[in-house]
């Protein structure tokens, strides 16, 4: 009797673990059919960049370079101040970076811990703005910028892009995850509410602000149109405007396009790669 009810729970057993692994497999499928998709325009950049001869676009793509050289990437360090536009970029970006961590974190501290009218209209204004896209703002920024005297300037590219509905809402979950019973305890011991924002609040929210900064951080580099629009002098251009001179001299030549392409996006993308942990990290607390 006992041998007969072992063996249907044996093949109960042995059906689960084949579901199990069948779906595995699928899930592996589809994320290995996402990489691909997501990886191979970047691979075909680089392809073509490192190619010196052949036809670009050939059918089926060329997976692997022809003749492979570095002839393209010493063409634009010819054609463009590439050093220049480099610097251009790291100062825009780190100026974006810090004044995005002071403003985001600012701001959501009093949406996640104290209760004042209206927070909720408040916090529900700011997750409305993430509807509209970046580009509907940039008449009345241009106008506000100008106004201000910070066209062509690295202040006029930096800031109308600091209060962002993503890292006010990011950090904002953050602070809500903090123990009541720790922010209650510093009050009772007289600290201020600037010093429970200073020494618990961000240290405790650590890897959401890791998180932030790498997403501001790769926004900020690779942003193309709006400081094409206020910037007027070159030797101000970040690398991502500064590459458009490749396609003006070299219209023809896809391969040194390509190569520009690729140091524009290589710094950024060794970047993330070292640090997605942190990244990964930081959103755990938003999703939960």
């Amino acid at each position: 009797m006992e041998k007969t009810l072992t063996l249907p729970r044996a093949a109960t057993a042995k059906k689960i673990n084949m579901n199990k692994l069948a779906n595995r497999t699928l899930h592996y499928l589809v994320l290995t059919l996402l990489a691909v998709i997501t990886v191979y325009p970047f691979w075909w950049t680089l392809v073509t960049a490192l190619s010196t001869s052949g036809d670009v676009f050939t059918y089926p793509p060329r997976m692997w370079p022809e003749n492979p050289g570095l002839d393209n990437f010493i063409e634009v360090f010819k054609t463009i101040d590439v050093i220049a536009f480099y610097k251009n970029s790291i100062i825009i970006s780190v100026l974006t970076v810090a004044g995005t961590l002071i403003v985001c974190s600012m701001a959501a501290y009093p949406l996640a811990r104290m209760q004042f009218p209206g927070r909720n209209i408040v916090f529900g204004a700011i997750l409305a703005t993430m509807i509209l896209p970046s580009e509907v703002n940039f008449l009345v920024n241009f106008i506000t910028v100008s106004k201000l005297g910070m066209g062509d300037t690295y202040t006029g590219v930096v800031l109308p892009g600091l209060a962002g509905a993503v890292g006010i809402f990011l950090m904002k979950q953050a602070f809500e995850a903090v123990p009541n019973d720790l922010v209650d305890a510093a009050r009772v011991d007289g600290a201020t509410e600037w010093q429970i924002f200073w020494h618990i609040m961000l240290p405790l929210a650590r890897p959401a602000l890791a998180a932030l900064t790498i997403l501001t951080l790769v926004a900020a580099w690779n942003q193309y149109i709006w400081p094409s629009i206020v910037m007027a002098s070159p030797d101000k251009f970040p690398l991502s405007v500064g590459v458009l001179y490749l396609s003006g001299a070299f219209s023809f030549k896809i391969r040194v396009v390509a190569a520009g392409a690729v140091l524009t996006v290589l710094p950024i993308l060794m970047v993330f790669l070292f640090t997605q942990r942190y990244f990964l990290r930081g959103f755990d607390g938003a999703v939960k």
